[in-house]
């Protein structure tokens, strides 16, 4: 990867050179300011709008700005980015167009709790409101799908406006933040002085828990039979893995992580049962459905682990809930032990304390059936299986790549046969789940991990929505293994119109999709092809083996559907186990 990510200075010896108060223009301070947030990479699109910002980056060396090819991308990548690093990821766009094409990031950002620093160009000031040429609202339109947001209209402000962006983005339940400059503000010149301070009234997210909630916890896994622990994103984003691990170990509780929390416990623990819900583990489900105690960390109970929410859980006398974010709790699930605050520091308070639950028999029965009711799946020696795939990924890899993913059927066999062994190693679109996310995401995280082996798999639809990143990726050399699981159809819509639509298929067949193969060459990537078990080894073996990326097509059964399955309406215990049961 010959792509210069560092900064060239240290935040140190930068604020020694900037110390003294200096006038310069609305961009530059801008430009400074990041540097001063720690910013090694920004991504973005140019326009009019910004076109001061990007004359103050022109020879600026201090971060790397990644040109990509579409707004989206750029949102997108600065996903990724955040998501693998557990820094604040940051993209510039200008007005109008420039600044709506990043709404469905934000919104995805927003859905998964990412912190982003949002920067759009606006028009001058004198033009707000008038329609002027390429204006919008932004700051109106991203109001429901922003943690915050602010219009900078005096070029004083800008120094303390981005500080607090970063700050709020990346403090309790995290997200993105807006920052819109108009035009003329990016031009004016004012005093710059870096701002170290924070005093934002009202905005005190809770990090330490009430001790005596968690009190009430210790006692009731003392007392449970059958505990069963929820881990969700909640527990990634606070770097609260290892803490997990030593909480686990002490209280003896299974654990089931959701489909954001995936890398952060590994899936190689004993007492790890895999992914709940939809899609979710046959031995995950059950513990749910007959835990006497379960204990959601980080995670939201959100729609597709609860399944209907009247069935679930109904054997559970007490439910706890430990989140960042006070309106999660009793949101969807009554809570009887509710816990505010940072996973991390509650469970490291809570391990000061721990003691085993009588969960040896609870143990037994779980691990049996782990046993007894694998993923499994029907493999062929005439068709290559995307399960097989993912699989063969895995092996090779041994858990340690960093994963993206787009969004389908492909998402949910990742989920399933990967085995993931560190945090922040899943980067995938789950609220909201945004078709397009999984190979630009990739970019972000390459970026941010450009020592680490990143593997982005696809479906041949969200390949399609944002393939034109594939410039950035030759121009850059930047080494991203691109996955496409080609089975030539909107694979997860067409297995619900299977079995919930009584096979009407309509309008799902992606026939004239182009040569993933010659579309990767078009742009200077080399591309590779499988349709079989020894191609797929091969290719994937050359792409391997190559320094710069690739795109590897794997062509696939059509008609493979994930499973198990829980339908709509259903209780996490009717499960589909497979097209035979």
């Amino acid at each position: 990867m010959n792509v210069d990510t560092a900064p060239h200075k240290s935040t140190e010896i930068l604020l020694e050179k900037w110390k003294q108060p200096e006038l310069i223009t609305g961009s530059e301070i801008l430009l400074r300011s990041l540097v001063l947030e720690g910013v090694d990479c920004v991504f973005g699109y140019p326009g009019g709008a910004v076109l001061y910002i990007y004359d103050a980056l022109y020879g600026f060396s201090d971060f790397k700005h990644l040109l990509t090819r579409h707004e989206q991308g750029a949102i997108h990548a600065a996903d990724g980015y955040a998501r693998s690093t557990g820094k604040v990821g940051v993209c510039i766009a200008t007005s109008g167009p420039g600044a709506t094409n990043l709404v469905t990031g934000i919104a995805t950002a927003y859905m998964d709790s990412v912190p982003l620093v949002i920067i759009t160009g606006n028009v001058a000031t004198t033009l707000i409101g008038t329609d002027a040429f390429q204006e919008a609202d932004i700051t109106g339109i991203t109001m429901p799908i922003t943690k915050h947001s602010y219009l900078v209209r005096d070029v004083n402000e800008l120094p303390r406006v981005i500080h607090e962006a970063f700050h709020i983005a990346n403090t309790g339940r995290k997200g993105p933040v807006l920052i819109d400059i108009p035009k003329d503000v990016s031009a004016q010149k004012a005093m710059f002085e870096p701002v170290n301070e924070v005093n934002l009234r009202g905005y005190n997210p809770t990090v330490n828990p009430n001790k005596l909630q968690v009190d009430r916890l210790i006692k009731a896994i003392e007392k449970a039979e059958r505990p069963v622990i929820i881990a969700g994103g909640g527990v990634v984003y606070a770097d609260a893995s290892e803490q997990l691990i030593e909480f686990v170990n002490k209280t003896q509780i299974p654990v089931t992580t959701t489909f954001l929390g995936l890398s952060g416990f590994p899936s190689g623990h004993e007492l790890w049962l895999g992914m709940p819900g939809m899609h979710g583990t046959y031995t995950a489900n059950m513990a749910i459905q007959d835990a006497d105690l379960l204990i959601s960390i980080g995670s939201r109970f959100d729609d597709r682990v609860t399944m209907k929410l009247e069935g679930f859980a109904p054997k559970a006398k007490i439910i706890a809930h430990i989140d960042v974010d006070p309106a999660e709790i009793g949101k969807n699930v009554h809570t009887d032990i509710p816990v505010v605050g940072d996973v991390k520091a509650v469970l490291s308070y809570a391990n000061t304390k721990a003691t085993p639950a009588n969960s040896a028999k609870w143990i037994k029965t779980v691990q049996t059936n782990k046993a007894e009711f694998p993923l499994a799946y029907e493999d062929s020696e005439e068709e290559l299986k995307p399960q097989y795939v993912i699989q063969m990924i895995n092996d090779t890899t041994k858990g340690e790549a960093i994963i993206t993913t787009d969004v389908g059927q492909h998402q949910m066999w990742t989920a399933q046969y990967y085995r993931f062994q560190n945090p922040r190693s899943f980067v995938s679109s789950g609220g909201l789940g945004t078709m397009g996310f999984g190979f630009p995401s990739a970019i972000g995280a390459q970026m941010g991990n450009p020592d680490k082996l990143v593997v982005s798999i696809n479906g041949d639809g969200g390949m399609q929505m944002c393939a034109q990143e594939l410039a950035i990726c030759a121009i850059n050399n930047i080494p991203v293994k691109v996955v496409i699981i080609n089975n030539q159809v909107l694979g997860m819509v067409r297995q619900w119109q299977e079995i919930i639509y009584d096979n009407r298929y309509s309008h799902i067949d992606l026939a004239g999709s182009p040569d993933f193969v010659k579309l990767a060459e078009a742009y200077g990537v080399k591309g590779l092809r499988a349709t079989n078990k020894e191609e797929a080894q091969q290719k994937w073996q050359e792409a391997l083996d190559t320094p710069g990326p690739v795109v590897i097509e794997f062509v696939v059964r059509k008609n493979e559907n994930v499973y198990p399955m829980v339908t709509q309406g259903c209780t996490l215990s009717e499960m589909l186990l497979g097209d035979e049961k």
